[in-house]
């Protein structure tokens, strides 16, 4: 069972973006900080994931820091992403994040010009994402590409069954999280925390065969770059970094295997 995680408030300012969220997300509200644990802080700038015997804030970020470098600096349609999506000599796709995490290949997707519904089942993950995207959409450096963001609160595979013809997307975007190697020293602080927070993605394999009945041409799978396969049909291709991969697995090539999932 994964701990409660409430909101707690520190700006009056702030209050009704607060209950906005809480009420969004059902998330209890508190009225002061928990002596232990972890949860939600909204303060006159953010809201973040605390735990102060942990680690420092987490919090999802598409206007300043790292996600302004690569949104400047990134390497445009030439990054791994952007091709493993099938943006090379094409249009913006309309690309469905089924895993959508803290949104940063969401975001770098968006800022090349695609349509992205970020789809998280963690209600503090969802909560962290629509903060992020209600200030980039409130700074005239992001407000476009926040624009073509939207935040999807459900499961992915049952929410992607629920699309008809029209709001299929051409991509499904997959990033699983896997159980904790036991390495913390190594793990990035997010890592850490979504670990407690929120879990693994332990349904990754039926997440994987809901993507391919729904995308109208790829599902792209994120993985480490030495990681298994998730289970199912081989990927069609692979693009391969130095520490990730992405896995592509294309609707026409594959197009057996999902005519029987759906009969299925």
């Amino acid at each position: 069972m994964l701990p409660a995680t409430g909101l707690l408030c520190t700006h009056p300012d702030r209050a009704e973006h607060a209950h906005a969220l809480a009420q969004r997300f059902a998330l209890p509200l508190l009225d002061q900080r928990p002596p232990a644990g972890y949860w939600l802080e909204l303060d006159d700038t953010r809201l973040s994931l605390l735990n102060p015997d942990k680690h420092g804030p987490v919090y999802a970020e598409f206007v300043e820091g790292a996600a302004a470098h690569r949104r400047q600096f990134g390497g445009g349609r030439g990054q791994p992403v952007a091709k493993a999506i099938g943006m090379k000599g094409q249009e913006a796709r309309d690309v469905v994040d089924a895993t959508a995490g803290l949104g940063r290949d969401a975001f770098v997707l968006a800022s090349l010009g695609c349509r992205v519904r970020m789809v998280e089942r963690s209600p503090v993950a969802a909560a962290l994402l629509a903060d992020a995207l209600a200030r980039a959409s409130a700074d005239a450096d992001t407000a476009d590409i926040a624009a073509r963001m939207t935040v999807v609160h459900a499961d992915a595979s049952p929410w992607l069954a629920s699309l008809n013809d029209a709001e299929r997307p051409q991509v499904v975007f997959v990033d699983p999280m896997f159980p904790d190697t036991g390495n913390k020293a190594a793990a990035k602080k997010e890592m850490q925390a979504f670990q407690q927070v929120i879990g693994d993605d332990e349904d990754s394999d039926r997440l994987l065969m809901a993507a391919l009945c729904c995308a109208r041409e790829r599902v792209v799978v994120k993985r480490p770059r030495l990681g298994v396969d998730l289970a199912g049909p081989m990927p069609s291709s692979r693009q391969i970094g130095k520490s990730t991969r992405f896995d592509v697995y294309s609707v026409k090539a594959l197009a057996a295997v999902i005519a029987a999932a759906r009969g299925s």
